[in-house]
């Protein structure tokens, strides 16, 4: 039997893990490479990833780096014609945009934005992961958010859409997929510290804006830990996720979220 250690580890793993210029995804890169796996780092922030990577440091056997715009489906499809026939092991699709918007006030060019990032370009990553690796099985790993389960602001009903969709995708790869050696799960994180939230908190301070800061509130009484979470703690759930230690989880939309969707 093999002990806990030799299954959680990812030496001789090669994981290509989007949005890995900051947040989640820069964290994900930093616990993956502890692991002993081999990273893709993808992103449209090239100085973002160059932060990454020198952060790294020497814990990485092999780092790679690609500047992809992933609402371009034409910059996805010319990264995967480069990839050998194998390519990647394991997928996490953590890029993501976090907008708001009044309900009234989206347009179909918003609209589109955000699907195209937020589950389009997902869809397209799995689609030429799985085509790769048909004859050898895979990891994928997709980022929902506890927003496409419990909404909680209305002025994110487009990515609350996009994120419902991340569930569904997630769950048909699981089905159609399964018995040719995929396991396909999704997490859902909620109530973490990344940029982008710390950002809002501190406009909402700044500009003075009651409503953010009610709504700020009103979701930390939600928290049965009594805190936010940090990136660190979604990236060493998405390491189980993509270990041995998980190989009889398939279908899971596993939420990260400090106790927000069961309070």
């Amino acid at each position: 039997m093999r002990t806990s250690a030799e299954l959680l580890s990812m030496e001789a793993r090669r994981i290509l893990i989007t949005g890995a210029a900051a947040g989640i995804g820069k964290a994900m890169a930093l616990r993956f490479a502890e692991a002993g796996a081999d990273l893709v780092l993808m992103d449209i922030d090239e100085a973002g990833l160059a932060r990454t990577v020198e952060d790294l440091g020497k814990t990485a056997s092999q780092v790679t780096t690609q500047v992809v715009d992933l609402t371009d489906k034409a910059q996805i499809e010319a990264f995967w014609s480069h990839i050998e026939p194998n390519g990647p092991d394991t997928l996490i699709n953590n890029a993501g945009a976090y907008r708001l918007r009044d309900f009234f006030e989206t347009d179909s060019s918003y609209l589109d934005q955000t699907l195209a990032l937020n589950l389009e370009s997902v869809l397209w990553m799995c689609q030429a992961f799985i085509a790769k690796r048909k004859k050898v099985g895979g990891v994928i790993i997709n980022i929902s958010s506890v927003e496409a389960v419990v909404p909680f602001r209305d002025d994110l009903i487009p990515y609350g859409v996009s994120k419902a969709g991340i569930i569904a995708l997630t769950r048909s790869l699981a089905h159609a997929f399964g018995r040719q050696g995929f396991r396909v799960n999704a997490l859902l994180p909620g109530a973490i510290k990344t940029p982008g939230t710390q950002y809002l908190m501190k406009t909402a301070v700044q500009h003075l804006n009651v409503d953010l800061m009610k709504t700020g509130y009103q979701f930390g009484t939600r928290l049965s830990l009594g805190r936010w979470g940090f990136p660190d703690e979604v990236a060493t759930a998405a390491l189980f996720l993509a270990s041995d230690l998980a190989s009889y989880v398939q279908g899971a939309v596993l939420p990260v979220d400090g106790g927000f969707l069961s309070s």
